[in-house]
């Protein structure tokens, strides 16, 4: 799909679609045999979003390399591959790090070449044929909302309309707040518009309840502003602060949080086990967003 299609279809679920994320350079995933991308959508997600995804050097992507019976395939599989086994559309995490970043204490992540988000990345994406991309920083990596801005400028000046761009800040990155904290030395709604101005298809933004101090009040005023001052665009309300490894009930309870603020796209981390949310808790979130019918439907139609 284009990004065209890919938005309008998102938009004509109203409000049901679910991203799970898996990280990529931690391991070969949760079950031998099967990558954490499929078991997502097996789990009822309707996109995968891999992070730590390493443009330059894929064998660092051994989560999207089989272990089968102890003996490791020889090289991971590629984006197409993965998108055909899943059977939904599949993105990648790219890293927007500062020059003068600042983290808390010495905790700086120092973020690998292949996995930021420069002009020779951003094409390498487009040539895996990722579905979409989304412009971020992982915590201590010293991301700020001006380098992710620059980074969406860069990203629809390369990709246009071929690649959905996602971009925003739900992460700690660095000192600077989310987007939806109260306590932000800037209007959130000021900076979604430089990132809309700038090619931003979909505004990402923390979870109420899973993120200390972001309330529904504060995502819903993120996502009226997102809807309508540029009418088409999306929004993304991402449940992980780690908090995508508690119990059921909790995600159920965030679930029902995030479908009050009106975002478009449910998502969740990759803080479980061996780089994935529990398969429980993806269903959880999907049951909660858009009920069994659709979550079953999702489960056992995905190939259609």
């Amino acid at each position: 799909m284009s990004a065209t299609q890919l938005k309008e279809s998102i938009f004509a679920s109203e409000g049901r679609v679910i991203m799970g994320q898996q990280h990529v350079m931690l391991n070969t995933g949760l079950i031998d045999g099967v990558t954490n991308a499929e078991i997502q959508a097996a789990f009822g997600a309707d996109m995968v979003m891999l992070n730590g995804y390493d443009t330059i050097n894929p064998q660092k992507n051994r989560g999207l390399t089989q272990m089968s019976h102890g003996v490791l395939a020889d090289k991971p599989y590629s984006i197409e591959q993965i998108k055909q086994w899943a059977g939904i559309p599949v993105g990648i995490y790219l890293e927007c790090p500062a020059v003068d970043g600042q983290v808390a204490g010495d905790r700086y992540v120092v973020i690998n070449a292949g996995r930021i988000a420069s002009e020779e990345n951003l094409i390498r994406i487009r040539e895996t044929g990722a579905n979409f991309v989304v412009l971020g920083g992982n915590p201590s990596s010293g991301t700020t909302l001006s380098t992710i801005t620059e980074a969406t400028r860069l990203a629809k000046k390369v990709l246009g309309d071929e690649v959905l761009i996602c971009a925003g800040k739900w992460e700690d990155g660095t000192l600077e707040k989310v987007l939806a904290d109260p306590l932000s030395s800037r209007p959130s709604t000021e900076i979604i518009r430089e990132l809309i101005d700038a090619g931003a298809d979909v505004i990402t933004l923390p979870a109420p309840g899973s993120r200390h101090g972001i309330t529904v009040d504060h995502v819903r005023e993120c996502v009226e502003f997102t809807h309508t001052y540029k009418p088409g665009t999306l929004a993304l309300s991402f449940l992980n602060s780690s908090v995508e490894g508690a119990d059921p009930d909790t995600i159920r309870l965030i679930a029902l949080m995030m479908k009050q603020t009106g975002a478009d796209i449910h998502a969740i981390g990759d803080g479980g086990y061996a780089g994935t949310a529990m398969p429980e808790n993806i269903y959880q979130l999907a049951i909660s967003i858009k009920g069994k019918r659709h979550t079953i439907k999702r489960m056992a139609g995905r190939n259609r």
